[in-house]
């Protein structure tokens, strides 16, 4: 007997989209078939909806412990169950400690557990002072490295630090030991740094002048010099939010010389433009920053041929008063953005430029499950976890702080007419979200730590 047959969905497969029923039984997808005859303990009619699997987004920040009051797992992994996302990786940073050993990974999983709502990865970070931690967390399960080659960190004990060349290629030859991923920031530290040091002497305040602080050969210029240590050392590379097509095409370029690396960017950098910055204001702030029209449109066209392989949220909230402030070069630069990755991006992709729903799966859930190592994410397919968003794309609504689920209620995206809506998410074949009902009564989200036998 079946847990759950769902019945009248549009499935969206690795390579097609059907129009069948799909049978769960012990949290795994079971059955795909025209018509399922066999019992099941519950039936959903998904009558007029797609099904894709649930986004695994490999770009997220939680703040808990040391800063919870910028974003707590219950509150972050709500808004993530509500946009669709039932896994994700979790960035090293953003806590105090950051999670840069085997002893701040224990205190991030014991902070996580019964709080979150879909289940989760954890990453390192690769830091100046923690070579010899490296191998050890790659032992305790991490799915991945992330490190920066722009500036980053407070300086307070336990925050986050970037590498210098010499740190990212001692740390790229350990990392090419243990067959992990490195997940890279880049942009040029000292010219950023000095382009902003400029500009603020210069008066600038407004949110376009941070971005043309940060033009698009600073970013271009680190994506190529990481490339380069990583083909010396053979480290995995996956080069994060890239911004531009520049990048996307060192990248490849990089992959066609024999460099094992990745692409991904974010739903804001095909959503936003510079042109509505300033409007916005610093909620519309991040790093790298959100580039002009002519630059999302060839972004779109990149997204379309298949040159992206990764969408990830990079959802880095924080509290309202490190966003309000009068100079846009004070202000935190992140954004509040998991609760709408995939709608925003199926309505945009979708609905308005009929780019296949195939292909959003693809970038946003079945490419990342399988470069982090996920195995039993990302796929509707037999033996998957039934881990599924629903999305009515007849109905629509507006972003409004009030409907967004994050510990601080601000998004970049408030007033966003968005073109379709995300009904339901199953969790391993559980509703965890419900449009009309809220989340389920008891967190099910579960830790997964990555073998060794994903490293590849």
């Amino acid at each position: 007997m079946l847990d759950t047959i769902i019945r009248n969905a549009r499935l969206v497969l690795r390579h097609e989209v059907v129009n069948a029923e799909l049978g769960i039984r012990d949290g795994k997808i079971a059955v795909i078939a025209d018509r399922i005859a066999e019992p099941a303990a519950a039936e959903i009619d998904a009558a007029g909806q797609y099904v894709l699997p649930g986004m695994v987004d490999v770009h997220m920040h939680i703040s808990e412990p040391g800063r919870t009051e910028w974003e707590g797992y219950e509150t972050g992994s709500q808004a993530m169950a509500a946009g669709g996302t039932t896994c994700f990786v979790e960035m090293p940073l953003n806590t105090i400690p950051a999670t840069t050993d085997v002893a701040s990974m224990e205190l991030k999983i014991g902070a996580a557990t019964g709080q979150c709502h879909v289940d989760y990865a954890l990453m390192g970070g690769l830091v100046p002072w923690n070579f010899d931690d490296l191998k050890p967390m790659s032992q305790a399960g991490v799915a991945a490295y992330k490190c920066f080659v722009a500036t980053c960190g407070s300086g307070k004990p336990g925050d986050f630090k970037n590498v210098n060349d010499f740190e990212l290629y001692e740390g790229m030859k350990i990392l090419a030991e243990t067959g992990d991923l490195l997940v890279i920031h880049c942009e040029n530290a000292a010219l950023t740094d000095g382009l902003g040091k400029k500009a603020r002497a210069e008066g600038k305040s407004k949110v376009s002048d941070y971005v043309a602080s940060r033009p698009v050969f600073t970013e271009v210029e680190a994506v190529q010099r990481v490339l380069l240590i990583a083909k010396e050392t053979g480290c995995r590379v996956h080069i994060a939010h890239n911004s531009c097509p520049e990048a996307v095409d060192a990248i490849q370029r990089a992959i066609a010389d024999g460099v094992d690396a990745s692409v991904e960017s974010c739903p804001h950098y095909f959503l936003l433009a510079t042109e509505e910055l300033d409007a916005i204001g610093a909620r519309a702030k991040c790093s790298p920053p959100i580039r002009d029209y002519a630059n999302q449109a060839r972004m779109w066209d990149y997204l379309a041929q298949g040159k992206i392989d990764i969408l990830g949220s990079d959802h880095s909230p924080c509290t309202f008063d490190l966003k309000d402030k009068e100079n846009a070069f004070d202000a935190w630069g992140g954004l509040s953005a998991c609760q709408n990755s995939v709608d925003a991006m199926f309505d945009a992709g979708v609905k308005q430029r009929g780019i296949s729903p195939v292909l959003l799966a693809r970038v946003l859930a079945t490419n990342p499950a399988e470069r982090f190592g996920l195995k039993d994410k990302g796929e509707i397919a037999i033996g998957k976890d039934a881990d599924l968003v629903f999305i009515d794309p007849a109905q629509s609504y507006t972003v409004k702080a009030e409907g967004l689920y994050y510990k601080n209620k601000h998004s970049a995206y408030e007033g966003r007419e968005i073109g379709c809506r995300v009904t339901r998410t199953l969790l391993r074949g559980h509703a965890i979200f419900e449009l009309g009902q809220g989340f389920a009564a008891r967190a099910q989200g579960q830790l997964i730590r990555v073998g060794k036998q994903a490293r590849s």
